[in-house]
């Protein structure tokens, strides 16, 4: 009973997002990803929805070998046909069938009954039966159905075959207590509960999924329902890795997964990157400030001892390190840890004091101060060596996107052209082509801002490098985005290259 299996429905919920609408090669790429994760089920898609919900279905049937693919349905015998026929040649397969059981869904959008809603779900599981032995009912809106009538219909579908009752919280209208009680309810008033596994799928539009989701799991659920990085419909769903991190940093709730959680960072940034979904920036987990630390009370205190602000360590979910930020806030422990790490470990106390008081000078000036700034303050020469001199780029809808890059290092001056995927590609790969090094470095985050408003409005680039295995970061503002583009990539370079020194 301490096993808990993870649902994951990023290729279904998740990709019912505008605009995260992925292909079938693309859906094996995240699929194969969710399998090195390490989750139960993988549930691939709506396959009666469209050829391409079909077809991805199937392709995912014959890729995994070690979790379910289960296929949603609607309470339909077609649908359940479909999904079957799709499932054909999964290794351990699953149909997900179900109805609205709330008095919404009943009366305004089923134009229905209790009693008839009651015997259209039993009807499709018994269908259902007839193809896997593994079938999952969902009561859809049942986070605002009355407890009694859900508990019948639990019970019901249960006798009739279901291996698994899904309680969703589908409009996330529930309260932690209440989902939690909901939970607690069914599992002590179904009388054949312990023949099927509950699991909840809750959703976030009063920001409490990973809270019901939990809260269920205090009270007997055993799945949940979750996608990566909390993607989904409107607010999205329960973030699969909040779970997984909450579970593992609480071990007193005795809750287990099979997750590997050291692959969960990667995992975030494939789906983000396929599916166009940026992660914002505090996002728990895996957003690009979850480790990292301005304050300079915090800072030193995780100088001093990581768990003194880190409940969490970074590496547990594949991020190597914590990120310490400099800024107005920051204390002399960060600036002596930032010098120490560009070579000036050897600073005596009262001249750091000197180099501390300069720097809050500077910092009250600068949102973000480079390395460059920071050697600058204890007289090293700025390494801010890479400088930009020409850009010119052609693109267009009927030609080739073409740059050419002209840039100046330590006063020598180098021109190439290339092109790519776009202009940015082009001109980034121009840049690369001047600087040897540059070919291993692989971009992780790539992020543009609107600073202003308007046709003539500045963009801001923040862009997230790795060079043999260390996180650089590098960012522009500019009216032109290309140029941003590139003058970020290439600060992200110059730190580099003052490390490599």
């Amino acid at each position: 009973m301490n096993r808990l299996y993870i649902f994951d429905t990023t290729l279904r919920d998740g990709e019912q997002v505008p605009g995260c609408q992925l292909n079938t090669i693309e859906k094996i790429e995240v699929a194969e990803a969710l399998e090195e994760l390490g989750v139960d089920v993988v549930e691939a898609g709506f396959p009666v929805s469209s050829q391409g919900d079909f077809d991805s279905v199937v392709a995912l049937s014959e890729v995994l070998k070690l979790p379910t693919v289960c296929a949603l349905t609607r309470a339909v015998e077609k649908d359940i046909d479909v999904a079957a026929e799709a499932l054909a040649k999964a290794r351990r397969s699953r149909i997900h069938t179900g109805i609205g059981t709330s008095d919404y869904h009943i009366i305004s959008k089923l134009n229905s009954s209790r009693d008839a809603i009651l015997e259209r779900a039993v009807a499709a599981v018994k269908y259902a039966k007839k193809y896997v032995e593994d079938v999952e009912f969902y009561a859809e809106d049942a986070g605002r159905t009355d407890n009694e009538y859900l508990a019948r219909v639990v019970e019901a579908v249960i006798a009739a075959g279901a291996t698994v009752v899904n309680i969703p919280d589908t409009t996330g209208y529930c309260l932690p207590d209440e989902y939690g009680n909901k939970i607690r309810y069914l599992a002590e008033n179904v009388s054949n509960i312990h023949k099927a596994v509950i699991a909840t799928h809750c959703h976030n539009d009063l920001g409490m999924a990973t809270a019901n989701a939990l809260a269920g799991i205090a009270n007997g659920a055993r799945q949940v329902e979750a996608t990566i990085n909390g993607i989904g419909e409107r607010a999205g769903n329960t973030a699969l890795e909040e779970v997984v991190m909450a579970l593992k940093s609480h071990r007193e709730l005795g809750v287990e997964t099979n997750i590997n959680t050291k692959r969960i960072y990667e995992t975030s940034k494939l789906v983000s990157k396929l599916m166009n979904m940026p992660v914002q920036p505090n996002k728990a987990i895996v957003g690009r400030n979850a480790f990292a630390h301005s304050s300079g009370i915090h800072q030193d205190g995780v100088l001093k001892n990581r768990e003194n602000y880190e409940i969490i360590d970074p590496k547990d979910v594949g991020i190597d390190e914590n990120s310490i930020v400099l800024t107005a806030r920051s204390g002399r422990a960060a600036l002596k840890h930032r010098l120490s790490i560009l070579g000036h470990g050897d600073i005596s106390q009262e001249r750091l004091d000197e180099v501390y008081s300069e720097f809050l000078h500077l910092a009250d000036k600068k949102k973000s101060l480079s390395d460059g700034d920071i050697l600058a303050l204890v007289g090293e020469k700025n390494n801010q060596k890479i400088k930009l001199n020409y850009l010119q780029v052609i693109c267009g809808k009927r030609v080739r996107q073409v740059a050419t890059i002209r840039l100046d290092i330590s006063g020598i001056k180098f021109e190439e052209t290339a092109s790519g995927n776009g202009p940015v590609d082009a001109s980034i790969k121009a840049v690369k082509k001047i600087i040897a090094y540059s070919t291993d470095i692989d971009i992780e985050e790539f992020l543009i801002q609107a600073i202003t408003k308007g046709s003539n409005d500045v963009g801001k680039v923040h862009i997230q490098v790795r060079y043999k295995g260390k996180i650089h970061y590098g960012f522009s503002a500019n009216t032109d985005i290309v140029t941003a583009s590139v003058e970020a990539f290439i600060d992200a370079v110059n730190k580099i290259d003052m490390m490599k020194l």
